[in-house]
């Protein structure tokens, strides 16, 4: 039969004049082990209780470092450390797996559009090995070879951003916006579009060769997406309270704001409004997006009310701006 003590046995057992001999009599033990056991059980299930949602963290881990990033911890309880560390590993896991689903897409895009032109110079090549006879084949495979050659470069464009690898210079961005209208300007009277460059000065910090090709896609774009006559573009520059503006608006063919907000993934030409002769690569918007980005900025698209687009660049403003 087990023996429980009693207050009055505790009592006795640590009464002053008690201490010596009887400090280990056996009712001591017995609630020293009781106490020890409740310890002991009480510790394992406190740690366990804590302890359970960095399993879980160190779970989805485990898993994301296998290769699955569509798990998420989606820790459920009171606004602790352990729920700001989950909540924050959630929202990595989903940038994750959006840059790579949209990394996949972009190497699926890329090599369909490489495929293309490689595959007509073949065709066309072969068809010259058994009929030497001339028929156009030589412009045919100049024009092949040049779209090849462009979104080759387009490619390492991209990528030069995506990497930053540049030394920020002052670039004075209103002249960058003259420099790039006047190398399209020719492709504006071709298309019979009116092209204005207004603003002030506005020096950013930045790479000068990327943010000309960045105004030089705008622009082009902005043309090449027009009206078939009397459409006009409008370029115009800001400067702000640390940060400086490139707004580029075009008169075209009313557009959906679903529309309007995938223009920018990359080989998307939205080909219902352009002309067949002036398709580009499809990287326009991709390339200027990227170059905003490693810019530390941020790229606007919003459709224009009478059809047309504007996109609004905004640039952090160089620290010794005049």
């Amino acid at each position: 039969m087990i023996y429980i003590p009693t207050l009055e046995d505790l009592l006795l057992v640590f009464e002053p004049g008690n201490f010596g001999p009887r400090i280990f009599s056996p009712a001591a033990i017995v609630v020293l082990g009781l106490l020890l056991v409740l310890g002991l059980v009480g510790g394992w299930i406190l740690a366990g209780r804590m302890l359970a949602p960095l399993t879980r963290i160190t779970s989805a881990a485990r898993e994301a470092a296998n290769g699955s990033l569509t798990h998420r911890i989606e820790l459920e309880g009171s606004n602790d450390e352990f729920r700001e560390l989950s909540d924050v590993f959630d929202t990595m896991l989903s940038r994750l797996e959006a840059q790579v689903n949209e990394q996949q897409r972009f190497a699926a895009n890329a090599s369909h559009e490489l495929r293309t032109p490689l595959a007509v110079m073949q065709t066309i090549l072969e068809v010259a090995s058994q009929d030497p006879s001339p028929d156009g084949r030589e412009e045919r495979l100049r024009v092949v070879n040049a779209r090849a050659i462009a979104l080759t470069e387009a490619l390492l464009l991209l990528s030069r951003a995506d990497q930053r690898s540049f030394t920020p210079e002052e670039v004075d961005v209103s002249l960058l916006a003259e420099q790039a209208a006047e190398t399209v300007l020719p492709l504006a009277e071709k298309n019979r579009v009116n092209l204005e460059v207004t603003g002030p000065v506005a020096f950013a910090s930045g790479s000068p060769s990327l943010l000309l090709q960045l105004v030089t896609n705008l622009l082009h774009n902005a043309i090449v997406h027009n009206l078939p006559e009397g459409g006009y573009v409008q370029v115009a520059t800001l400067v702000g309270h640390g940060f400086v503006e490139l707004t580029v608006e075009n008169t075209g063919e009313p557009l959906s704001p679903q529309l309007v907000s995938t223009l920018t993934e990359p080989f998307r030409r939205g080909t219902e409004r352009i002309r067949g002769d002036q398709a580009g690569v499809g990287l326009g918007l991709a390339i200027v997006r990227s170059i905003a980005t490693a810019h530390g900025g941020a790229l606007i698209l919003t459709p224009r009310a009478g059809g047309g687009l504007q996109v609004t660049v905004r640039l952090p403003a160089a620290q010794q701006s005049r």
